[in-house]
């Protein structure tokens, strides 16, 4: 598994335990290396993440997410050299722009009310830091890591609240999410 892979799928769990205690002072002296496309990691994200259960924590893990896919998109507007990579980019925001939107309507009304943090957790931000500055076939190839690495935690985060999540109309929103974002991930993995 590489490590930017490892780094997304622990970037789940940092986002959900960011709502309950500060995780930053745990990693605080990790060290930090680089992986195989440049982009920094920090070894204490290679943790087994904790996949979302409660309510809030899948709402946090969504709008996150969706945070995460909306703005490293928007970068390869300026920065994607390949046509493939720039047009894969405008379905994403597009399509996690649609995605925020359902969510938004779905935790409407709820009692007790839910209101998404979408704070990039620091894995995401790790992501999105490592895509800015790069430009033309080195932005390409990072870009494409990230969004096969935050898709594919994304749908292990939907499959997981979709199986033991804490709400079923929150749990049925995640089954409906999982082949739009199952065909984003084989998107992403098909990427020149």
């Amino acid at each position: 598994m590489n490590k930017t892979l490892i780094v997304v799928l622990a970037s789940t769990a940092l986002t959900i335990s960011a709502c309950k205690k500060n995780d930053v002072d745990a990693t605080a002296n990790q060290d930090v290396t680089m992986s195989d496309n440049g982009m920094m990691t920090n070894d204490a994200m290679a943790a087994p993440a904790a996949l979302p259960t409660t309510a809030a924590d899948f709402v946090n893990a969504a709008a996150a997410s969706d945070k995460f896919e909306v703005d490293s998109s928007k970068l390869a507007a300026g920065s994607a050299s390949s046509a493939s990579v720039k047009a894969f980019a405008a379905k994403m925001v597009a399509g996690h722009s649609a995605s925020t939107a359902k969510l938004e309507a779905a935790i409407a009304g709820m009692t007790p009310a839910l209101t998404p943090s979408d704070m990039l957790n620091p894995a995401q931000q790790t992501l999105l830091a490592g895509l800015q500055g790069k430009t033309g076939a080195d932005f390409d190839a990072a870009y494409k890591d990230a969004q096969v690495t935050a898709h594919q935690a994304t749908l292990d985060a939907l499959n997981s609240y979709a199986n033991g999540g804490d709400n079923a109309k929150l749990q049925a929103l995640a089954k409906g999410m999982i082949p739009t974002v199952t065909a984003h991930l084989n998107m992403a993995k098909g990427l020149k």
